[in-house]
Order: structure tokens, then sequence, then C-alpha cells
């Protein structure tokens, strides 16, 4: 999950509004998860809009994935992007279009979410406005998110080794017979572990999973740190960049 995403009891009938970076995408017919920060972005709805008219087999989930994962993570200036709040980067059209790879979620991941967040059946229901939802599947914080962000208590004792373990699901929206190979680039001083290091796809919507252990010190100097991992295709037509954050729960306060 994003820092500072907040969960909304609205369900938009018609029309779209996005975001791009650690936070979701805000779409018609579907969960919202938002931050404040990322509403300064409307001209996203507009990319959006266009993967939805290009691609109307993604879900929403798979148009916000294209979009982080496509995105520059150089500022104006050519620097890296190293602000928790501008998220994944700035959004690039061509490239959101075929983006090789997406990260997918259906409704009830985000109600397995919920459920993980102790939110009751009503509040549920209020978020859904449906009632076919509920807690009997098993519920994770981990959604198959397209970034990976680990919290720790900075007033834990200083240099004590912390582990985070994710798993993800992506899905090959590109061509038949692709191979990629996963570049790591650690936050500092954070051991990031990728497994396995390549994934091979047969045919196009075929999926493939990998897991991700970040170890890392706690600081007691409440630092944020920045890294990524990339899924690089062997033909060198797709990089599928997620960004990686190690940030203490009280950041920002």
């Amino acid at each position: 999950m994003a820092p500072g995403s907040l969960v909304l009891a609205s369900w938009i009938p018609n029309g779209y509004t996005a975001t791009v970076g650690t936070n979701t995408l805000l779409s018609s017919e579907g969960f919202h998860l938002i931050s404040g920060t990322s509403m300064a972005c409307p001209h996203a709805s507009g990319v959006a809009a266009l993967l939805r008219g290009a691609h109307r087999e993604w879900s929403h989930a798979a148009i916000r994935s294209a979009m982080m994962t496509t995105a520059n993570e150089l500022d104006s200036s050519m620097m890296a992007i190293k602000d928790v709040g501008l998220g994944a980067g700035h959004v690039v059209p061509n490239k959101a279009m075929d983006p090789g790879l997406v990260y997918d979620a259906a409704p009830q991941d985000y109600v397995s979410l919920l459920c993980s967040m102790n939110f009751t059946r009503n509040q549920i229901m209020t978020i859904t406005r449906s009632n076919g939802y509920d807690c009997s599947e098993s519920s994770s914080l981990d959604l198959n998110y397209p970034s990976f962000v680990a919290f720790y208590d900075k007033n834990v004792t200083t240099g004590v080794m912390l582990t985070h373990r994710f798993r993800r699901v992506v899905t090959n929206v590109g061509g038949a017979g692709a191979r990629y190979e996963v570049k790591v680039v650690a936050p500092e001083g954070v051991k990031v572990t990728v497994w396995p290091k390549s994934l091979a796809f047969e045919k196009k919507n075929e999926q493939r999973d990998y897991n991700v252990e970040i170890v890392y010190p706690s600081d007691g100097k409440g630092r944020v740190l920045y890294g990524s991992i990339v899924w690089v295709e062997e033909s060198g037509k797709h990089a599928v960049r997620s960004p990686i954050v190690v940030a203490p729960t009280s950041a920002g306060k």
C-alpha cells in the first residue's frame, strides 16, 4: 500500500480521474484509493481515458499499473525523483500504451485489503455499494500493487535489521515469447532480493509471480530511502519499473 492513501466511500458511475504514483488510479466503477498530493495531476485522467479506449479489456488496476511502471523517473532538470509524494514519476502516454507487463487486481483483492485493515462488513458495503463482497476469502495487506513500501518504526533500536516480504503477479500484455530479467536498484544500506530473477512468457495475457525480500536497518533519524525494481525485456523493448520506498511510519508527522 502507498503511504498517505485514503479509502474513499464513493463509487463514481461515470467519468475518469487518475493519479500516477505510489497512490492508485481513481476510476469509474471501482474502488478509490487516493492521496491529496496526487490530485494536482488532473492531466493523468486524460491518459487513463486514452488507455481505456485503446485497451477495453484492461481493468482499472491494469491501467494504473501501465501509467506507473512506464513513468519517467527524472524531473525537469533530469535529476531522479526522490519524493514519495511524487510517486513513480511523470506519466509518459506513449509508453503507457504498451507497458509490456501489468500488475492487475480484481475487486475482491481490494476487499481483502479492507478486511486485513479490520473494516467492518457495513463499512465495506459503504465503499463497494454492494453486498456481494465479504471477508470470507483470505485477507492480505499485500495488494498486487506496482510499488513496494516497507515501513519501519523509527523508535525501534537503531541498527536492528528488519525484513519485509512481498509477492507480486505480473501479466504479459506484450508479445508472445517474451523474457524479462530483473534489475534491482537497492536503497542505500538496504538489501533487496528478488526471486526468480527472470520471467518467461510463452503467450499474451500469461501470468507469472515473483517474490521480493527487503532487509533494512531501523533508522532513528527517520530517513526515507528510495530504490526500484525494473523488469527489463531481453529485446530491450520494455522496461517495467516499480519504486521501492523504505520509510518510518511517522514520516511527514
